[in-house]
């Protein structure tokens, strides 16, 4: 029997995620692997905005910063579990992202970035500034989730790192599959064809409205998952999930291994995670070489790396 696509894809994800632990030399990795699939949930839902719809966002870690918190202040506040906090927080942004979305997704092109680029903006001030809420710059801690102990009453007794390692991989598989199978969904063809051209899009019956609407509010609950894994993990957040530099940081994940890919995104967070552990031995060069090595892949990969390696092994050039 002949495997799809997806199939192999998703297979092959979970394999990997089941089988590294067999090499990691300490628990250290742990964390860095979970810290790459919390990464790779929100450029995931980047794939569907940016590599889907080819709409661009600079402003997406404002979502994260909302799930992180909802898993802070709920608890807190409303007394609920801090798994249903993150639910709330990914109804919240994905409201945000409807109410917002409707007159910025007017906009094209560099607009839409800046328009995108301040909500993010605006989100992360509040959460710094608001200090009698969230703790200001001091940020605030977060309550356990509490299925390590459930797991243990079951006899699956897991350090805090692999728990949070395999629960991350966990939510990483099941984004990773909603993701492939809207690819090839109507709604996935109707957000390629709009990507490729929105006037010729439109004049086949495209909503081109509804469905960039849609891709943003799938992409921003994806980060909110993404802010909440974080928040849940650590056990602890502040404001800077929310931050500029995080926005950026998930674009360039997703540009860097292949925007219109689910697989080559998911590859360009964990270079992403991991190459700042890498380059610690240059110290002080650290960002200088990241940011070569992230040049050389643009002008060199422009398709992102994942697409670029497999046309070539393909035998088809750039």
């Amino acid at each position: 029997m002949k495997l799809s696509a997806k199939t192999i894809i998703l297979l092959g994800l979970a394999a990997l995620i089941a089988l590294a632990p067999i090499f990691f030399p300490s628990s250290y990795y742990f964390r860095v692997g979970s810290l790459i699939f919390v990464n790779g949930v929100a450029v995931t839902g980047l794939v569907i905005l940016i590599g889907y719809a080819g709409q661009i966002s600079l402003g997406h870690a404002g979502f994260a910063g909302i799930g992180a918190y909802a898993c802070a202040l709920a608890p807190a506040h409303l007394g609920l579990h801090p798994g249903l906090a993150a639910v709330l927080g990914a109804i919240i942004s994905g409201a945000l992202a409807w109410l917002v979305g409707r007159p910025i997704l007017r906009l094209r092109g560099y607009y839409l970035a800046v328009a995108s680029l301040g909500l993010g903006v605006l989100v992360s001030m509040v959460l710094s500034n608001e200090a009698w809420l969230t703790g200001g710059p001091d940020g605030m801690a977060v309550e356990d989730l509490g299925l390590r102990g459930l797991l243990k009453d079951i006899g699956l007794n897991l350090s805090n790192t692999a728990f949070w390692y395999a629960f991350s991989g966990f939510v990483l598989v099941v984004g990773a599959w909603l993701a492939l199978n809207l690819y090839n969904s109507p709604t996935g063809r109707a957000l390629r064809a709009l990507h490729s051209s929105e006037i010729a899009a439109r004049t086949v019956g495209v909503d081109v409205a509804r469905l960039k609407l849609q891709a943003f509010v799938i992409s921003a609950v994806y980060a909110s998952v993404s802010g909440s894994l974080l928040a849940l993990q650590n056990k602890f957040i502040t404001p800077d999930v929310a931050g500029f530099m995080h926005s950026i940081e998930m674009v360039t994940m997703a540009v860097l291994g292949g925007a219109a890919s689910v697989p080559g995104a998911i590859l360009g967070a964990a270079i992403l995670t991991t190459l700042p552990q890498v380059l610690t031995v240059f110290q002080e060069y650290e960002q200088v070489m990241l940011g070569l090595v992230m040049m050389l892949v643009m002008i060199f990969m422009p398709r992102g790396l994942l697409p670029s390696i497999m046309r070539r092994i393909g035998g088809r050039g750039e």
